[in-house]
């Protein structure tokens, strides 16, 4: 099955077409069904990490493409500048939640009903090619891949802003930050205090 490039924006329903679409001018991909075995949805290509300059468009284009409300959208804190509380969209604010210990190259819209939608990020400055080529694979499906396996297939390029902060695995207990801060970072200063506590 071929995706569909879409020269203006069309509204998409999860049951309305099988047929896998790009919209090339938003620089957005949704497979049209939702697969909950696949790691991502879609994949959004950015022009800048400006979050509060990329997001509105992102949410209005989402919205109508799915006949959704997005309510709530989680990034990396630290792959996205200028990163909002909220942004006003058609009546209402949707809520920016930024976290450190997800995948800083996906995305997560959260809507009022329904599953959340995940999307694969290309870097802002990644070329036209491998990028095309990301936004193509993400409308089939994906169901198998890992994300890296995505990023392989399109031939991206590692990009060092969209990597996670620390040395073990995004999914490590490792890597869990909390209001209290990094695990890491209290386990060396757990062993750093021990060190120089008195015998």
């Amino acid at each position: 099955m071929t995706p569909t490039l879409l020269s203006q924006r069309t509204p998409l329903s999860p049951v309305s077409s099988a047929i896998p679409r790009v919209d090339s001018a938003l620089r957005l991909s949704l497979h049209p069904v939702l697969d909950r075995r696949a790691v991502v949805d879609g994949a959004w290509w950015p022009s800048s990490r400006d979050a509060a300059a990329e997001l509105p468009n992102l949410i209005a284009a989402v919205d109508q493409r799915l006949g959704r409300t997005t309510l709530r959208i989680s990034v990396h804190r630290d792959a996205w500048q200028r990163i909002p509380r909220r942004i006003p969209a058609r009546g209402r604010q949707v809520r920016i939640g930024w976290f450190r210990h997800t995948d800083p190259r996906l995305i997560t819209l959260i809507f009022a009903a329904g599953e959340p939608v995940v999307l694969l990020v290309i870097p802002p400055d990644t070329a036209a090619g491998p990028a095309e080529a990301a936004l193509k694979l993400t409308a089939q499906d994906t169901a198998g891949l890992t994300t890296d396996d995505i990023l392989t297939l399109a031939n991206l390029p590692p990009d060092p802003a969209f990597r996670p902060t620390c040395s073990a695995t995004v999914d490590s207990p490792a890597c869990w930050e909390n209001e209290g801060g990094s695990v890491i970072a209290q386990e060396t200063t757990a062993s750093d205090d021990r060190a120089s506590a008195p015998a």
